[in-house]
């Protein structure tokens, strides 16, 4: 029987940059946007405030674009603080690149199996879902899932008795799917 689980954010991502006011290096997003315009060109930015004094830092999200360039919808999510842009353009590869940050996803996610009716049998198939890219090692959310250590969850990797396709090891931010044999 194949099992659906899912890893769910629950909150936005700390974001790893050092603070140049304290030497912290997390920020927490702060979910507004300034926007400034220059005659026919715009600049926008990302607020982040740091996690320990507090000081406000900006991820720029447009740079001496043409307005004309930028498209209206996206103008007016930026105009209204909109918190689904602010997620969105934290997982955007091209902003973490252009503000050389990371984002830290400790405490915000969680895993949803779909119940422990699954937990007494002797295989099962599981297809694990992101719902964002949230980098997480496989082997954390098996342990989880299936109410193991992380040894445990080692050692049937170990014995041929834990499955997959992709690499258990490491990190994963992307679908896979697993059977475990008990």
């Amino acid at each position: 029987m194949l099992k659906n689980w899912v890893v769910v954010p629950i909150c936005l991502p700390l974001v790893r940059r050092r603070c140049h006011a304290c030497g912290s290096e997390r920020f927490r997003p702060s979910g507004k946007f300034r926007v400034n315009a220059n005659h026919k060109l715009i600049d926008a930015w990302l607020l982040v405030l740091c996690t320990a004094c507090g000081e406000t830092a900006k991820l720029t999200v447009l740079e001496r674009m043409n307005v004309r360039s930028v498209p209206p919808d996206l103008l007016d999510r930026l105009h209204h603080n909109d918190p689904g842009l602010t997620a969105q353009l934290l997982q955007d590869p091209v902003v973490q690149r252009r503000n050389r940050i990371a984002l830290d996803w400790d405490n915000a996610w969680r895993l949803d199996t779909g119940g422990s009716d699954h937990l007494d049998r002797e295989m099962i198939d599981v297809s694990v879902r992101f719902a964002a890219r949230i980098p997480v090692r496989p082997v954390r959310l098996i342990a989880e899932g299936c109410g193991l250590s992380r040894a445990e969850v080692e050692r049937l990797i170990t014995e041929g008795k834990l499955v997959s396709a992709v690499r258990l090891s490491g990190k994963l931010s992307g679908d896979f799917t697993f059977t475990l044999k008990r």
